[in-house]
């Protein structure tokens, strides 16, 4: 998908009436109108390939932010202004479509993700993000367990919250296995713990006599068998490493399925992504299948990727073979290498499990990441480190200064996740050119981090205000597959609200981002952390022509409804990715989901749920915030639903939180 090859469009004949003006009325509007403006175009200059009109346009372009046309040449944005400038563009071979009213904004940049490793097993996971309730969940697992042939698991991986569900639980061990008793079954639930069923302990081998493995816990119950519970403590390793024994898809099945998960990505509105490597994510053999995508034109989002170190005590080696062979900016516009991390030394990783303590790291960790980030430094490679805690910030911070002494840093740094940074730490990363990528992981875990460490400190978990007020480069993003979820409505619900998924206000005002504010971070501030910030992130000329069309208005939504908008049209590089309803028609096909038995396709995923459909939370919250009535003994107090486990030892708040009034009236 070159950037300078013009769009061309096929076949006017499928196209939808509704939302695309003929060429000829197009031609007749050109003439119509004239070309005595500002924005004419030259007699002896093509025509722009597109415009999209009727449209609300947030450009973040300070010197034009809001236009109602946006025209596009060669893949990138050609003007933005009103519906008569922009159409003094048109000549006969430009394509017009209508937005109807619907916002446009720039395509959104997770700034932290792991499309590549996620691309390769999409179509083998079952997603939980919006389920209602566990018993809708626990069907779902039922009826893809059915569904999956030996000796195939069922994966749930990551994206969902027990505070989610309207039973503000955990499926149980029990419940699963009645679910699913034949096909082995691995549901992730954050780097805390997986559920594996009694099918999936058998075929794991995993018995009363598995010693525990080094990083993790195997339960076990009363009489020493294990109940099918892995305990991260004090690290992920036992999770991943139990998720790699699963079986694999061939390489045309991977490719299916990295097709898929772009398509899903682009039904969000997201165009392009940074990819932070992951755990097995070895280089350049399991970028084989994206790779492949690239060199068939066929990548819908634009990637820039890091390379993570793989092997404890080897990780300076991978470093030294990996500069040889390749160096940041090398590929191209669509698929690029962006720099080292987020994984440099395994002796610097501090894993973020706020059921556990906080992980005090190695003592060689200095030096260790030492050599490393000298090595990079000298090459002047970028380089990205996991970070979620203060203490650790701090001694990596350290290193890098002293880095820097000897070798100055001629290129961005980058301190992923910083839940818990200090302003004294904020400064020192601003100091030393860096940035820091954020992601929406307390939507998820914030009960958790409040039970741990209280309220009051989770009222700065990240501080991106103040981050942003000390004029620190900040992006957005997910962390997805295996925590988080890869929905980046998610995050603006969460950035623009304050809230967890669960509905636990965690911020005061001095945290919650205005609504641009928030989508700046997807756009413009992600951008920086590939260096490409320059091109992409603003609807202004000369920048790619990376857009969404929403499905409803993030600037006026009330603030429940952000989480559930998706995008209705993406367009990448000029070129339209995805389409639905009116715009469907304009979505180039993809080939059916496989394997046969794949959850995509037999399950709405999380960006095709539907918004309108009421969860089974819905009307008790509206009870607990407008509900007239209140019972004397019992109390009418939901709100200790919502932000606490259910208070079973006090049985006036246990009634009143269960709404006692509202079912006994």
């Amino acid at each position: 998908m070159p950037e300078d090859r013009r769009n061309q469009w096929n076949g006017d004949a499928s196209v939808s009436r509704r939302q695309i003006m003929s060429s000829a009325a197009a031609a007749s509007l050109f003439a119509v109108i004239g070309p005595n403006s500002v924005f004419a175009r030259n007699s002896k200059e093509p025509g722009v390939d597109t415009i999209i009109t009727n449209a609300r346009v947030t450009t973040l372009d300070p010197s034009n932010p809001e236009g109602q046309a946006i025209a596009t040449r060669n893949g990138l944005i050609a003007a933005v202004g009103t519906q008569d400038d922009v159409m003094r563009l048109a000549d006969r071979q430009t394509r017009v479509i209508n937005a109807s009213g619907r916002r446009v904004i720039p395509g959104l940049n997770d700034s932290h993700t792991h499309l590549i490793r996620g691309g390769l097993n999409f179509n083998m996971e079952l997603r939980w993000e919006g389920v209602p309730s566990v018993a809708d969940a626990l069907r779902m697992l039922k009826q893809q367990a059915a569904r999956t042939p030996a000796p195939q698991w069922v994966r749930v991986v990551g994206g969902w919250s027990e505070f989610q569900f309207a039973e503000r639980r955990m499926p149980t061990l029990d419940e699963i296995n009645v679910a699913a008793p034949d096909t082995p079954v691995f549901i992730l639930h954050l780097y805390a713990r997986a559920l594996l069923n009694r099918a999936a302990l058998v075929a794991l081998g995993i018995n009363k006599d598995t010693p525990n493995p080094p990083g993790g816990v195997i339960e076990r119950n009363a009489r020493g068998e294990p109940t099918g519970m892995l305990i991260a403590k004090p690290s992920a390793l036992i999770l991943y490493s139990t998720l790699a024994q699963g079986p694999k898809l061939p390489l045309d099945e991977q490719i299916n399925s990295t097709r898929h998960f772009m398509r899903e990505l682009n039904r969000l509105g997201i165009t392009s992504v940074i990819d932070a490597g992951g755990g097995g994510q070895n280089y350049p053999e399991d970028y084989q299948v994206i790779q492949r995508l690239h060199d068939a034109d066929e990548l819908t989002v634009r990637i820039a990727y890091n390379l993570f170190a793989q092997n404890a005590g080897e990780e300076l080696s991978d470093y030294e073979r990996w500069v040889t062979m390749t160096e940041p900016g090398a590929g191209s516009a669509f698929f690029r290498m962006n720099g080292a991390g987020e994984n440099l030394a395994w002796s610097a990783a501090d894993f973020e499990n706020f059921l556990e303590p906080r992980p005090d790291l190695a003592p060689t960790m200095e030096r260790d990441l030492e050599k490393i980030v000298e090595l990079l430094a000298t090459n002047e490679w970028p380089f990205r480190i996991h970070a979620t805690y203060d203490e650790s910030i701090d001694r990596f911070l350290t290193v890098f200064e002293r880095v820097n002494q000897k070798q100055p840093f001629e290129t961005r740094f980058i301190i992923d996740h910083a839940e818990t940074i200090s302003e004294r730490n904020i400064e020192r990363v601003k100091a030393l050119g860096g940035g820091i990528a954020t992601q929406h992981r307390m939507a998820f875990q914030g009960e958790y981090f409040v039970d741990r460490y209280g309220a009051e400190a989770a009222r700065l978990t990240p501080p991106i205000a103040k981050m942003l007020e000390m004029d620190v480069p900040v992006g957005a993003g997910t962390d997805a597959t295996r925590v988080a979820s890869y929905d980046p409505w998610v995050s603006l619900y969460w950035l623009t609200t304050g809230k967890t998924l669960g509905g636990m206000p965690l911020y005061g005002e001095e945290n919650v981002l205005e609504r641009e504010t928030a989508l700046r971070l997807w756009t413009q501030g992600s951008a920086w952390f590939s260096g490409e910030q320059n091109v992409k992130g603003t609807l202004a000329p000369g920048q790619y022509a990376d857009l969404a069309i929403l499905s409803a208005d993030l600037m006026s939504v009330p603030p429940e409804e952000i989480r559930r908008i998706n995008a209705v049209m993406t367009m990448v590089g000029g070129k339209v990715v995805h389409g639905e309803e009116d715009f469907a028609d304009l979505a180039p096909p993809l080939p059916p989901a496989s394997p046969s038995w794949t959850p995509v396709g037999a399950f709405a995923s999380p960006a095709m749920r539907p918004a309108s459909v009421e969860s089974p939370l819905q009307h008790a919250r509206s009870c607990h915030d407008g509900c007239a009535s209140a019972c004397g003994m019992h109390g009418h107090d939901h709100g200790i639903a919502w932000t606490n486990p259910i208070p079973v030892r006090d049985l006036k708040s246990f009634w009143g939180a269960l709404g006692c009034s509202c079912f006994a009236g």
